[in-house]
């Protein structure tokens, strides 16, 4: 039997400031998570307590010497939201991380949430500036100067299976999803003839394996912090996907690891096409808008990313056969997987208004018709950002919805519901809930805790260490029930006792 999956996804936004006074990268984005905090109530900071970034998971114990920055310490923004979410500085980047999902419709939902929470956090944090100031950010990966940034997706999968296992199962799978994962950019780091290629991150990346997010990015990250019972789950950290606007690109991007996870739980799949070169191939199958080049395998053959793929839908469409899975969303996972790998062989460009890459190539082709410009051209590149822009009025993918040009799988109604509330079915609603009741006494906040006072001599941790716990069924009529921080800490502990 598999362990219940949760998926969160969390994405650090390009930000800039146009107007009459320099404002720098880390104090915009200062600017903009403060400009969203309540007004008039206390923040809820985050509880860096079981924090142990420098796990390695090839390694057994922590680094006991590391000691997490405080965020308050070095004067960065950072709050929990009554959603769940976190709202953050990171490496001079706003970032968003969605409260934890437990299924891929769900993750688009809190995700496009956290599109809306910074445009309204851009547009207030414009107002504290001076006249004519604009706070402009972009959901992308990459300044198109030689910096990128990332988008991570985190999976607690069981902890009983090696992580070389996920390794080996997992890489080819990493390199040829770009197909419908990549977000698509102008130019190369890596070869002056590329014009446009798929993927914002693959450039960037220069490892099979490895513990760094920032530097010698690795296509396997070996970090080992679950956020929740280390003895039941790993928590793994994905960092070679790209931010992206298309609903069913990110659908598509959750959607399939989790199925591939319970299936590489189940025993299920055990045997992968075997990359000879598994970063070469990234970097080959991002520069290679025709979707048919093949790369090396290491039993000497070839294998384009459409047939890399077509080996993992082929898997997964036997397992839920076999196992009569019904699931709706692990059904239409399937079939827009298939869908999308079908329009790839007929001809990649049929996948506009579906993933980022081929929408955006399609919009910058047909402006680089009209005015007859290279690739390298600065129009081309401001054309190419402005894609990104999270401003419905401005960026041009909210352009292209508006003009029904985009598939939808989600309502505005039900995004703008998701900025202010959670998850029902994950520990996330009882986070979110606590936070919205008693937010004056929530002092800290962590995926696994929260730090209330309540008056007494010291804080009061509530742990919460099983994601499947805190939902609305197992703690709605309890919260209902209470009025107060320190009422909900008695009746907990009565609980426990």
């Amino acid at each position: 039997m598999t362990t219940p999956k949760f998926v969160g996804v969390e994405t650090e936004y390009g930000i800039a400031v146009d107007g009459p006074t320099e404002v720098n990268a880390v104090l915009a984005s200062s600017l903009v998570v403060g400009a969203y905090r309540r007004s008039g109530r206390r923040d809820v900071r985050w509880d860096h307590t079981d924090e142990h970034p420098m796990r390695d998971a090839r390694s057994p114990e922590p680094d006991d010497a590391y000691e997490p920055s405080i965020d308050d310490e070095l004067g960065l923004a950072n709050t929990v939201l009554t959603n769940g979410a976190r709202f953050y500085v990171d490496h001079a980047h706003p970032e968003y991380s969605t409260p934890e999902c437990t299924n891929a419709r769900d993750l688009v939902v809190w995700d496009k949430a956290g599109e809306w929470v910074l445009r309204n956090a851009a547009a207030r944090a414009a107002d504290t500036l001076p006249q004519g100031s604009r706070v402009l950010v972009h959901k992308n990966n990459t300044d198109g100067k030689g910096a990128a940034y990332g988008t991570h997706e985190n999976y607690l999968v069981d902890r009983q299976v090696p992580f070389g296992h996920l390794t080996r199962l997992l890489l080819p799978f990493f390199v040829s999803r770009t197909l419908y994962v990549g977000a698509g950019r102008i130019g190369s780091e890596l070869d002056e003839s590329v014009g446009f290629q798929l993927s914002q991150r693959a450039d960037f990346f220069e490892v099979e394996v490895g513990l760094e997010t920032t530097l010698k990015r690795p296509l396997m990250n070996t970090r080992d912090e679950p956020h929740a019972d280390p003895q039941r789950y790993r928590r793994l950290h994905v960092i070679n996907g790209d931010a992206n606007l298309c609903e069913v690109a990110t659908y598509l991007k959750v959607g399939t690891m989790l199925l591939i996870l319970d299936m590489i739980e189940d025993g299920e799949l055990t045997d992968v096409p075997e990359l000879a070169d598994p970063v070469s191939a990234f970097h080959a199958f991002s520069h290679d808008v025709t979707c048919r080049g093949r790369v090396r395998l290491a039993d000497g053959g070839e294998a384009s990313a459409v047939e890399l793929q077509r080996h993992y839908l082929d898997a997964c469409q036997r397992y839920v056969k076999q196992r009569e899975i019904v699931d709706p969303t692990t059904l239409d996972v399937l079939q827009r997987w298939q869908q999308v790998l079908d329009l790839v062989d007929d001809d990649p460009r049929q996948l506009a208004g579906i993933v980022d890459w081929a929408t955006k190539l399609e919009l910058l082709e047909g402006y680089r018709r009209r005015h007859d410009l290279p690739w390298t051209h600065d129009r081309m590149k401001m054309v190419d950002l402005q894609y990104h822009d999270v401003r419905l009025e401005s960026g041009l993918y909210h352009r292209l919805v508006e003009r029904g040009r985009v598939e939808r799988l989600v309502g505005d109604d039900e995004v703008a519901a998701a900025v202010h509330t959670p998850p029902v079915d994950t520990r996330a609603w009882f986070r979110g809930e606590c936070i919205r009741r008693f937010g004056e006494d929530v002092v800290a906040a962590g995926w696994d805790s929260l730090v209330l006072d309540v008056g007494g001599e010291s804080l009061q941790r509530v742990p919460m260490m099983e994601p499947g716990r805190g939902t609305r069924e197992l703690t709605g009529a309890l919260l209902e029930e209470v009025t107060t921080a320190a009422e909900l800490v008695a009746r907990l502990a009565g609980d426990e006792g």
